[in-house]
């Protein structure tokens, strides 16, 4: 087939794109956010084909994958016409929560398919019909060392998320060990957070090289409130890391007895922090089996066949 989508989330789209089809994503000029073209900081086969908009009407799509509503406009303008849809949602509904309308509800001859079950049951799709497809990740391979007695966290935009991302708990977990936070948006942390820089350094590199400086750290500690599942949360696991987590959203799901820590209860949660780091024999053993966890539940090969059983449904 032939699949229209628009690069909107990096990770996700990096897996999706391992499948057997030819990747059709818009590119303008200015490569914002309806044109940003082939990623430039992931790993893509050649199969996805970068084309501008004005183009498509002349591209045979065989199936869309919207993943924000304008999208949808987007496919009556540039193709002049409606493949089958499907619209991915990647988020946890955010306002009125458990009654926030799903902006595909309604919406005639559209699968709406979520990433977990828990944004399933958040969502109001109506009568809407929906599925879900869970995530898989492109296994970065077991790269855990733990040679540095730090703790890890990917967060993007820590300071102006807040509480979603739980950054306010920053500085619990920085009194248990040293943090090392990646991600976008994070300078100026440690000073708002009125932490020891030293205690809470940030770093913003490029995602060729997240992996190799997550598995060097000790352990992974995942504070986020409210948000879908995050990908660094698997990807963690997948490199072999043992994991600290909130029982939030979908992670209880993830993270098995065995493969790491999760609770809501924040002593919890930096005793076992200090514990890895204390014990690095401790540590490896968890994190072997939050790797076993991961590969069985989020493993590629699972992640494509799931979309190519939805794939030949819609188009049939």
């Amino acid at each position: 087939m032939r699949i229209l989508i628009w690069h909107v989330h990096g990770s996700w789209t990096t897996a999706f794109v391992q499948g057997p089809h030819t990747y059709v994503v818009p590119v303008t000029p200015d490569r914002g956010p309806d044109g940003l073209g082939r990623a430039r900081t992931w790993d893509w086969p050649r199969s996805v084909i970068e084309v501008p908009p004005e183009q498509l009407r002349d591209e045979e799509i065989d199936l869309v994958v919207l993943q924000r509503p304008h999208e949808l406009g987007l496919v009556d303008r540039w193709l002049g016409r409606r493949p089958p849809l499907v619209y991915l949602e990647h988020n946890a509904p955010h306002g009125n929560v458990p009654d926030t309308r799903h902006p595909a509800a309604g919406l005639p001859g559209v699968i709406l398919v979520h990433v977990t079950h828990f944004n399933r049951l958040m969502w109001d799709a109506g009568r809407t019909e929906t599925t879900v497809v869970e995530h898989g990740i492109v296994d970065p391979g077991p790269r855990w060392t733990g040679e540095l007695d730090r703790a890890a966290v990917v967060v993007n935009e820590p300071v102006r998320r807040g509480r979603t991302t739980g950054t306010d708990l920053l500085p619990a977990f920085a009194r248990a060990a040293p943090l090392d936070v990646f991600g976008m948006g994070t300078d100026g942390l440690a000073a708002h957070l009125g932490v020891d820089p030293a205690r809470c350094r940030t770093q913003d590199v490029p995602q060729s090289d997240l992996h190799t400086a997550l598995a060097r750290r000790r352990v992974y500690v995942h504070p986020v409130r409210w948000t879908s599942l995050g990908l660094s949360l698997l990807e963690a696991m997948h490199l072999g890391m043992p994991v600290v987590a909130l029982a939030t959203t979908e992670v209880t799901e993830a993270v098995p007895p065995g493969a790491g820590v999760v609770s809501n209860r924040v002593d919890v949660l930096t005793d076992a922090v200090r514990d890895f780091l204390a014990d690095p024999a401790h540590a490896r053993a968890v994190g072997e089996k939050a790797r076993a966890a991961a590969l069985a539940r989020y493993g590629l090969s699972r992640f494509l066949d799931d979309w190519e059983r939805l794939l030949k449904e819609v188009t049939r």
